[in-house]
């Protein structure tokens, strides 16, 4: 039986586990967290249809995750230093494109749906060592060691899984971070209550600095300080962000001339973490290596504007798991895998990355826009996304098909894969001369040599695991009816 360890018990790492054991698989996943809330997980998250919310459908998660997402707080407002409103958004209350959750309960949410036992709480990696025939030894800080089959590096930016498939190195993005967070905010901070309301508000000023809060459950709101600087800003300035008094000063100089309204998001704050922004290359790709592979920030760290990290990290976790489920061997898993995973990433990593840098500025050839993007349309482009790709996904796979013809049932083999590369495919064996994909119904072109010779031109829908269609030839046209071959 095939060991596999999972690095990293966040969203993707716990998600990956979950799917796995579902599937019979077993899997253990080390972190070097001591407990799943025994850190501040960090603020909101705004799960996807196209991506996070389909991989935890795939993980029987959904509907747990919709009854404590916030459908409110997908809310959107955008102002400038002054305070001034420059656009906002306000989600259909049956808008489910995108609903809000709280990193801390994603994450106790997946991993209450993980065998608890499979979880090595305080195992921070330190080294992974190949073996022999993509068997890795893993050690670990804490003085233990474990050997598997398959290591999943789901560890994040810093990954230390990754060097074992390239020398890729984060790189800095221009942009960093404070973290802050008002507890009993409409209580303790009521002028900031008031200012955020529902969802997020987005205060961006011309010099490369900007203010980004977001509603949380329980009454807190969290933000974002964000600073167009260079990497160890505070040290440059002489500022010890473990001095609130002395960050708070600072803080005021670098935001002077700023609204009196929006700067109790400087000064107020429960406390202050810092937190530089660090891109991964992309796109990032490398060579098949036997027994090792990575999903989320490990494979294609980005920047935070258009929410795709997690939700890459939860669609990677799904599609793993099911190419371990559905292929003979770990190594046809990962080339199942991983070239999808990797074209996907660097698509939304390339416009991550450039909305990021155009945010605050950093190598634009001219000033920032100040309008907000268009959140509705970016919600319906995540619904037909969506619904894109579970049609995809719902034709791959084997068929066992019946043609109906005059002179009786004709049975043939039909294969069929989708991947954003397109579509490719074989009847009986014979590679199709064309396919394409047009919402739910697939064309194809192919080669059968029984009863005769002939070309033909077909159609086909799937329902669950049946597929209907009809294949045409110059003289007659037949129909057909299959179903998945498991």
């Amino acid at each position: 039986m095939t060991s596999i360890a999972i690095i990293g018990a966040g969203p993707g790492g716990l998600l990956c586990a979950r799917m796995l054991q579902q599937h019979g698989i077993d899997a253990t996943v080390y972190d070097s967290d001591a407990s799943a809330d025994a850190r501040d997980a960090g603020g909101s998250l705004d799960l996807h249809a196209d991506t996070g919310q389909i991989a935890l459908a795939d993980a029987g998660l959904l509907g747990a995750f919709l009854a404590v997402a916030r459908i409110e707080d997908q809310a959107k407002r955008s102002v400038d230093r002054h305070g001034t409103v420059l656009g906002s958004f306000v989600p259909d209350e049956h808008d489910t494109a995108a609903p809000e959750i709280d990193r801390g309960q994603l994450r106790a949410l997946i991993a209450a749906h993980v065998r608890p036992e499979s979880v090595r709480w305080g195992h921070k990696l330190t080294t992974a060592t190949p073996i022999n025939e993509g068997r890795h030894r893993l050690t670990f800080a804490n003085g233990a060691i474990a050997e598997a089959d398959l290591v999943i590096g789901a560890d994040g930016v810093w990954s230390r899984v990754r060097p074992l498939l390239t020398d890729a190195a984060p790189e800095y993005s221009g942009v960093s971070f404070l973290d802050v967070r008002y507890d009993d905010a409409d209580r303790r901070h009521p002028g900031l209550d008031r200012l955020v309301g529902k969802g997020h508000l987005f205060a961006r000023g011309d010099d490369g600095n900007a203010i980004i809060a977001q509603r949380n459950s329980n009454n807190v709101i969290r933000g974002y300080v964000a600073m167009r600087t260079e990497p160890g800003w505070a040290a440059r300035a002489g500022v010890d962000v473990g001095d609130p008094g002395a960050l708070r000063a600072y803080l005021r100089e670098r935001f002077a001339g700023w609204s009196a309204d929006l700067v109790p998001f400087l000064t107020d704050s429960d406390g202050y973490v810092d937190r530089a922004i660090w891109f991964l290359p992309t796109p990032l790709t490398w060579a098949p290596n036997p027994g090792v592979t990575l999903l989320g920030d490990a494979a294609h760290a980005m920047g935070p504007f258009g929410g795709f990290g997690v939700n890459l990290a939860l669609l990677d976790a799904a599609e793993l798991a099911h190419a371990i489920a559905g292929e003979a061997t770990v190594d046809a898993a990962l080339r199942r895998y991983e070239p999808g995973m990797q074209a996907r990433a660097a698509t939304l990593a390339k416009a991550s990355n450039a909305a990021t840098r155009s945010f605050f500025g950093i190598d634009v050839e001219h000033d920032p826009d100040p309008a907000m993007p268009d959140q509705a349309a970016s919600h319906r482009a995540y619904e037909q996304g969506a619904a894109r790709y579970r049609s995809e996904r719902a034709f791959t796979g084997d068929w066992t098909i019946a043609f109906q013809t005059g002179g009786g049932t004709q049975v043939a083999e039909l294969a069929i894969r989708v991947t954003a590369d397109g579509v490719t495919g074989a009847l009986d064996g014979r590679p199709f001369d064309s396919a394409t994909l047009d919402g739910d119904e697939l064309r194809f072109k192919a080669r059968i040599t029984s009863p005769f010779p002939a070309k033909l031109a077909c159609t086909a829908t799937v329902d669950g695991d049946t597929i209907t269609g009809t294949a045409k030839h110059p003289v007659l046209t037949v129909g057909f009816t299959g179903a998945r071959s498991h």
